[in-house]
């Protein structure tokens, strides 16, 4: 594998890669320690981190192995390629973090919020993976969600060897979309499995895609989204801030409610799209789903405190 590394110092504001890939925003990544999702507070570590990346538009040509990890100020990474162009992309590294920050409302707990977790970003991960994680999300905790995708990736994904190892890409639409529900269920996907299987069903026949999101309206893209199965706001909005490039989207999950309950109350109004539109607005509009994230992060290791 190619190996190389990215210095901190040339990124626009600070960057924490534990804090960013193991916030609950992405379950695509692993760690060879088995120390991933873990604990539930994580920032600062120095562990590697693998993925496999597929082809992405204007990023990467092919499938690709990524390993990487943060030390003594850099991003040290080992790849099949040139990692620095799927890492920069995947890890949003061109962010001016600080801008955007700063774009945020001065709030008490937003400032706790980065203070605790300073140099986290968002990520941006390929989108059918993306939207399948999500939709294996509900009612589910962060390590289980991870582990359910990695079931998927080691049973159905296409594998690639590389320095000795094997590793295992996301199943594509088209073999998730071939297998049974019992086969899914089997994987521990539970209800979740005819969601996935239809789902991929409707991207390997071409009926939707959730990158044709791309472009629209933030809210009509959110509306598009939910046209897949097992889709609803929630998740459709996880997959535009997660995926799709919409900073301001804000998914509306337990802890975001809670922290509209007890800090922003006056923005619960009532339906999903008038109370999104509400705190959208209180947390700056263009870059609230940076903030969102900050808070559903913080709210939720605070209460594993």
């Amino acid at each position: 594998m190619e190996r190389g590394a990215i210095s901190l110092d040339d990124l626009d504001g600070p960057f924490d890669l534990q804090a960013t890939v193991e916030s609950g925003q992405s379950y695509l990544w692993d760690r060879p320690d088995g120390g991933m999702y873990g604990d539930d507070v994580a920032h600062g570590g120095d562990a590697w981190y693998e993925t496999v990346v597929p082809p992405i538009d204007r990023v990467g040509n092919d499938r690709a192995v990524v390993r990487v990890r943060q030390v003594d100020g850099r991003l040290e990474w080992e790849s099949t390629t040139d990692a620095v162009p799927l890492l920069t992309h995947l890890l949003r590294l061109d962010d001016d973090l600080d801008a955007v920050l700063a774009a945020t409302p001065d709030d008490p707990l937003l400032t706790d919020a980065y203070d605790a977790y300073r140099g986290m970003r968002l990520v941006r991960d390929p989108p059918f993976p993306c939207l399948i994680s999500f939709i294996c999300s509900a009612q589910m905790r962060v390590a289980r969600i991870h582990g359910m995708q990695l079931r998927l990736a080691r049973e159905y994904g296409e594998t690639l060897a590389a320095d000795g190892r094997t590793y295992h890409a996301f199943p594509t639409p088209e073999r998730l979309a071939a297998r049974s529900e019992s086969e899914l269920r089997d994987l521990k996907l539970g209800y979740r499995a005819p969601y996935v299987r239809r789902t991929a069903a409707m991207v390997a026949e071409g009926e939707a895609t959730p990158e044709a999101a791309r472009g629209r309206p933030y809210e009509t893209a959110r509306e598009y989204l939910t046209t897949f199965v097992g889709v609803g706001e929630k998740v459709a909005d996880c997959v535009l801030l997660f995926s799709l490039g919409y900073l301001e989207a804000v998914p509306l999950d337990t802890w975001i409610r809670t922290a509209i309950a007890d800090h922003f109350p006056d923005c619960d109004r009532g339906s999903y799209a008038d109370t999104s539109r509400a705190i959208r607005e209180r947390l700056g509009g263009e870059f609230a789903g940076y903030a969102q994230t900050y808070l559903f992060y913080y709210l939720r290791t605070t209460d594993a405190e």
